[in-house]
């Protein structure tokens, strides 16, 4: 049977963006909305990852490969667009014939939040696509705070902005809600009931402990809160087969982007997306904990309802390996308009 999507056009949501630095000021547009949270990587070259969001503004960064601080780039994203986003000379953004990737979302909501034991300062949600953005102050006990997204939240990334420390991340297919991933480094999932409280997300809050990487006293965090959305956006986990036809992993559409991380060892954050190749074997990668310059590993095909991997990798696909995976879509399989997704 057909499973119809809740979002007909996943780009109104989600896009990717692709460029070449010019060194002078350059807006980029072609979004079709304008960006809340923008994912931004030099691909020809070792610049850090750089996350930005419109609860921040668009020139404090936060970057995924390290542990640092937040920053202020002022000369790199210096607005985010109606369309899309313009960039600065900073050669994070837009070095000249540097080539870059971008991973865009919007969420757009700025009020009505209410609930949880702790209120954030700002933020920004979206019903729809099921993506909040949340600013707030750690109060160092047991906390919960409101995300708006009407259904229990299926992955969760945080980072601690005033200080050096880890990210921490939450996805529905980890052992437990006891266990956490950190985006900054490879290491497998572990065990630390003071980052969610040992409690699993609701359809209204999510609970975090006393750690300092999500609640200290006098810590100030950024949260992204993701929750499936039929034909639009899937978290979850595989298990690997060890074989170069498979695993397949089901989305219910065809993928605009996809990053996967191993949990049962060591292993790198890998992203892949539609815009940097382009057509199948998808086998541009990135890490996400990485400043690596971009590589090409025939590994992954995008299909109309998910992604297949080509690869015995242990990263990705090694025999009974365990991992987790985001996804968002470009084609759902089938749309409320009858509009089907088709394999590349």
């Amino acid at each position: 049977m057909a499973v119809y999507t809740e979002v007909d056009d996943a780009g109104s949501f989600f896009n990717p963006k692709i460029w070449t630095g010019t060194g002078s000021s350059l807006a980029l547009t072609g979004l079709g909305f304008q960006p809340d949270f923008s994912w931004v990587k030099q691909r020809s070259g070792t610049e850090n990852h750089f996350l930005q969001d419109a609860v921040r503004g668009s020139t404090a960064v936060i970057q995924s490969d390290t542990t640092a601080a937040e920053q202020t780039a002022s000369n790199g994203m210096t607005s985010f667009d109606s369309d899309g986003f313009t960039v600065g000379t900073d050669s994070g953004w837009n070095g000249s014939a540097s080539t870059y990737a971008s991973w865009n979302w919007k969420a757009g909501t700025t009020t009505g939040l209410s609930g949880g034991t702790i209120t954030p300062s700002s933020y920004s949600y979206n019903t729809t696509s099921k993506l909040s953005i949340l600013k707030y102050s750690g109060t160092g006990s047991n906390a919960t705070i409101a995300h708006m997204l009407g259904v229990k939240p299926t992955a969760i990334i945080i980072k601690r902005l005033d200080t050096t420390y880890a990210w921490a991340v939450y996805n529905k297919s980890l052992t437990s809600a006891v266990y956490h991933l950190e985006l900054n480094n490879t290491d497998a999932e572990a065990s630390a009931a003071d980052f969610w409280n040992s409690t699993e997300p609701t359809s209204t809050v999510f609970s975090i402990g006393t750690g300092s990487a999500v609640n200290n006293s006098s810590g100030t965090y950024i949260a992204y809160v993701f929750s499936d959305v039929s034909g639009y956006s899937k978290m979850g986990g595989y298990t690997g087969n060890g074989n170069a036809d498979g695993a397949m992993v089901y989305t219910g559409f065809r993928p605009a982007y996809v990053l996967v991380k191993k949990t049962s060892a060591v292993g790198s954050w890998w992203q892949f997306d539609n815009k940097r190749l382009g057509y199948n074997p998808a086998n541009d990668r990135l890490y996400a904990n990485d400043n690596a310059a971009e590589a090409t590993a025939t590994v992954i095909d995008f299909v109309s309802n998910g992604f297949k991997f080509r690869t015995t990798d242990g990263d990705l696909n090694g025999s009974g390996v365990s991992y987790i995976y985001m996804a968002f879509a470009e084609f759902p399989i089938v749309s409320s308009n009858s509009k089907a997704g088709t394999a590349r």
